[in-house]
Parts: C-alpha cells; structure tokens; sequence
C-alpha cells in the first residue's frame, strides 16, 4: 500500500497536464500512487495522461460532474492513507511530498499539512505569498490558521495533504458549489475548525494563474458559490474566521454585483462586518455596476503592462 494517494481532477487539460504529472514522477518521495479522473475532458487530456506508462498512474473517466464530484470519486479511490490534492494545470518541485510527509510525522496529531507556493502569472513573473505573522523558516502547528490567511491562503489545495479518516469525519467536497467557487475552501474550513493545522513556511508547489485558468464575471450566473452561512455558529467566537470570511463574502458580492445580479450581492453584503474591509474595500463594495464594471476594465488592462491590483486589501 503507498504512503500518498495523489488526486488530480482532469478536464480539458491537454496542453498543461503532461508538466504537472511529470513533476509528480520527479518527486524525491516516490512512495505513491495517482488517481487520474478525467471529468469528461472533450480535448486531447485522455492522450497525453496516458503518454505515462508508470504503474503508479491509476486512470479513471467519467461524465462531466465538476471538481467536487471528481475529487471524491479520487478519494474513494485512493489506498493510502494520506491523500494529497494536485489540479490538472498546476506544478509541484521535486521535495513537494517529501517535505509534507516530515511535517505528518513530525505533527500526527495534524488533520491536514500544508506548505506554502508561490504564484506565476500570466506573463511569467513569479508572485510569492503573504502571511505577516508566520516567520520565515516556520514548521510546525498553527495556532489560528484563519488568522494568518488575509492576504493569501495558508491553506491551498495544490498545497494541502489530509488523512483519508478525516474525510471519514468531516465528509466530502461539497457536490453543491461548482466552478471553483469555493469548495476547496469550504473543506478546509471543516478540516481546520476540527484537527490541528499542520504549516510550514517552505515553498514547494505553483500556483499557475494562465488566461485558461480564469473564470470571467460573465460566467458568474452559471457557478453556484459557497454561501458560507454553514460557519454561522462558529464565527461567533471566532473573530479571524468572520475577517476571513467577510473578505470571501465580499469577493463574492463583487462578482454579483458585476454581474447584475444584485440579489445575490445583498445576500453576501449584508452578512459582512464592515470593519473586517479594509477602507479601499467598503468604498469599492459602494460603488455602482458601472464603475466597478469600469475598474475592472482598468485591471485587467494594466495587467498587460505587469501591474497588479488587489482590491480586497
């Protein structure tokens, strides 16, 4: 039986799949196998998956269902007890499961572990992430994980490995949230308000943020998001997990707004504190669809001349 079971969910992949499965059969730490679900691909993913023939590689197929369904059907799948995530366009360095698998033995009361990545951008350049109260060289149980995810997420699936027993207890991928609307983050919430994080500082995967890897605003009517009401009760006492929140209600209530639908938009805006937005933020959350439709516009464009905005900090 392997250490790791490495789920990737597959669809139409065909021209990013063939780097992100080979940094897997580069890793240091070899002691595993990967579960392939090609959620209905309609490209050429299905040939170049099996361009590998290593016995390790375990392919299965189905209808198109989305990543949830995709990602439990893989960890039903999986013989290992400790599973790790990997999305079909993304990229691990060669000490990835090796260093994951020190921190699982050095913290096996952890649910989930976790190492930290870096971004690449569109144009190539590299963006590393920010957590202002983890220091550099870090390893070890984090006392508020929530606390120190306001920039960006300590917790990322390309980056996470988590007991099969704790799916067992927490359940899984919520089927309901489609698109990438937040049922990794979903999950992670359940894991951390459960079990004892596991983090380290080190940067060991890539989070590739291609053109293809985009969903537009013009697309938000057809996702079904996370509603985030399920944490309610544990919001009350944990104020990181209402700021963390409250910056994800807000992004959603973005998305709707732009989108027109104005609905929704309420729906997330009025379960937001206020004080938990930074100034730039709740002055942004005011403005009409136009102008925000307008700003939006802006960013995108100064993309092109390399120039990043953040508007939810």
């Amino acid at each position: 039986m392997p250490i790791f079971s490495i789920v990737i969910p597959l669809y139409n992949k065909e021209k990013e799949i063939r780097q992100t499965l080979s940094s897997v059969f580069a890793q240091t730490f070899n002691d595993f196998e990967v579960i392939v679900i090609n959620d209905g691909s309609t490209d050429e993913s299905e040939k170049q998956t099996l361009s590998f023939k290593d016995q390790r590689l375990k392919y299965f197929v189905t209808e198109n269902r989305g990543i949830s369904a995709a990602r439990n059907l893989g960890i039903e799948k999986a013989s290992a007890s400790l599973i790790s995530f990997l999305d079909a366009d993304d990229y691990w360095y060669p000490n990835h499961l090796e260093t994951l698998y020190a921190l699982h033995r050095n913290y096996p009361q952890a649910g989930i572990v976790a190492s930290n990545y870096e971004f690449l951008l569109p144009d190539n350049t590299v963006k590393k992430t920010i957590f202002k109260n983890i220091p550099n060289g870090f390893s070890g149980i984090v006392e508020n994980v929530f606390a120190i995810s306001m920039n960006d997420r300590a917790l990322w699936t390309t980056a996470v490995v988590v007991k099969k027993e704790v799916f067992e207890a927490v359940g899984n991928f919520d089927n309901s949230i489609t698109l990438g609307a937040g049922e990794d983050t979903d999950m992670w919430i359940r894991i951390a308000l459960k079990y004892p994080v596991a983090y380290t500082k080190k940067v060991t995967t890539q989070y590739r943020l291609g053109a293809q890897n985009r969903v537009s605003h013009s697309q938000t009517l057809n996702r079904k998001f996370s509603r985030l009401d399920k944490f309610k009760a544990e919001e009350a006492y944990n104020k990181p997990l209402k700021k963390y929140l409250d910056m994800y209600r807000a992004s959603y209530a973005f998305k709707h707004k732009l989108a027109g639908d104005h609905k929704t938009f309420r729906f997330y805006y009025t379960a937001i504190d206020t004080k938990n937005l930074s100034a730039k933020t709740r002055m942004l959350l005011w403005q009409p669809a136009f102008v925000l439709r307008l700003l939006h516009y802006l960013k995108t464009h100064l993309r092109y001349k390399k120039v990043y905005i953040d508007i939810y900090n």
